[in-house]
C-alpha cells in the first residue's frame, strides 16, 4: 500500500510538472507573438528547452524551505493575474448586461474531463508533509491547511465560472488568451503568470524527486560524498529532461493532459487509498466499513471511466 501511494504521488507530481511546463511554453508563445510581431518566431519545443535550463539547477535544491522565495514570487505573480481576470470578467459582464448567450449549463459529451481536471486543481496535496516538516511551528499546520484549501476552492471555482459566463463557447484552454492580445496589461499578465508557474515548478517536482531518490539510492547522503551528490544531481537532471520530453508530446492538448493525470494518478489518492486505509486501520462498525468499501469502488470505477473517456476524446 505504501508503494502504491508513493507511486501515485510521484506520478501525479511529475504530471503536474509536465502540465506546468506546457502551460508556460504555450503562454509565453502567445506573449512573444503579441509583443514581438517582427521577431523570429519561437516554437513551443524551444520554449520548453529554455525552461529546462532554469529548472535543472533549481531541482538540485534539497531543502524545500529554500524554495520559499521562489514560491512567494509565484504567489505574487498569480495574485496580479487573478486580480486582473476578476476585474476584466466582471467589467465585461456589466457591459454585456449578463452572461454570454452561448453558455451551456451542462455538457453531456465531455463532462467527464471536468472530473480529472477538478481533482488536478488540488495539485499541492503531495507537498503537505514536506511543508509541514519544514515549518518552525508544525503544530499550527492543520488550521492553516484548512484555510488555504478553502481559499483555493473559492478562487478556482469563481474564476472558472466567471470566465465561462463571460466568453461562453469561445473560452480557450489558457484563459488569458481570451483577453485582448493587443493590450499591454494583458501581455504583462501573461508574462507574470508564466513566471509564476515556472518558478513554482521546482516545488511541485520536490516530492517526486524525494520519493524516487529514496527508492533508488536508499538513504545514501550526498553531504558526505561528493560522488553520491553528483550521481543524484545527474538523476535529477535526467528526470527534468524526461518531463521536458513528455511536455513536448503533450503540447496542444493541455486540457486532455491535465484531465488524464487527474484521472489516473489523483483520483486514487483522493478516493481510493484514504478509504482503504480507514477500512483496514480505523473502521470498526459495519456501517463505516461499508462506507469505506463503497468509496473504494466509486473511486476505482471513476478512475477507469474518466481515464477511458479522456483517452477516447484525445483521439476524436
Amino acid at each position: 500500500m505504501r508503494g502504491l501511494i508513493l507511486a501515485s504521488i510521484a506520478l501525479s507530481q511529475l504530471g503536474f510538472v509536465c502540465a506546468g511546463i506546457v502551460f508556460v511554453a504555450e503562454n509565453l508563445l502567445t506573449f512573444f507573438e503579441a509583443v514581438m510581431k517582427d521577431s523570429p518566431s519561437f516554437t513551443t519545443a524551444g520554449l520548453i528547452a529554455l525552461q529546462l535550463v532554469i529548472l535543472v539547477p533549481l531541482s538540485w535544491i534539497r531543502n524545500i524551505s529554500k524554495l520559499g522565495p521562489a514560491a512567494l514570487l509565484a504567489d505574487a505573480c498569480i495574485l496580479v493575474g487573478v486580480t486582473y481576470i476578476y476585474w476584466y470578467d466582471i467589467s465585461s459582464l456589466i457591459e454585456m448586461g449578463g452572461m454570454d448567450k452561448s453558455v451551456v449549463m451542462f455538457n453531456p459529451d465531455k463532462y467527464t474531463m471536468m472530473i480529472g481536471s477538478a481533482i488536478f486543481t488540488f495539485e499541492g496535496i503531495g507537498l503537505i508533509l514536506p511543508i509541514q516538516s519544514s515549518m518552525a511551528k508544525p503544530e499550527r499546520f492543520e488550521w492553516l491547511l484548512g484555510v488555504v484549501m478553502l481559499i483555493i476552492t473559492v478562487v478556482f471555482t469563481s474564476v472558472g465560472a466567471l470566465c465561462y459566463v463571460t466568453f461562453g463557447q469561445e473560452t480557450q484552454i489558457e484563459i488569458i488568451n481570451n483577453f485582448p492580445q493587443d493590450s499591454k496589461l494583458v501581455n504583462a499578465v501573461q508574462f507574470l503568470y508564466s513566471v509564476a508557474v515556472l518558478v513554482g515548478t521546482p516545488v511541485q517536482l520536490f516530492p517526486a524527486l524525494r520519493i524516487l531518490e529514496t527508492k533508488i539510492f536508499g538513504h545514501k547522503s550526498g553531504k558526505k560524498s561528493l560522488k553520491t551528490k553528483w550521481i543524484k544531481n545527474g538523476f535529477r537532471l535526467t528526470m527534468v529532461c524526461i518531463c521536458g520530453v513528455v511536455s513536448v508530446l503533450g503540447t496542444g492538448n493541455l486540457d486532455k493532459f491535465v484531465a488524464l493525470i487527474g484521472s489516473t494518478a489523483c483520483v486514487p489518492l483522493v478516493y481510493v487509498y484514504p478509504a482503504w486505509l480507514h477500512y483496514k486501520g480505523v473502521a470498526e462498525t459495519r456501517t463505516a466499513k461499508m462506507g469505506d468499501l463503497a468509496m473504494v469502488v466509486l473511486g476505482l470505477v471513476g478512475m477507469v471511466y474518466t481515464t477511458a473517456v479522456t483517452i477516447i476524446n484525445s483521439f476524436m
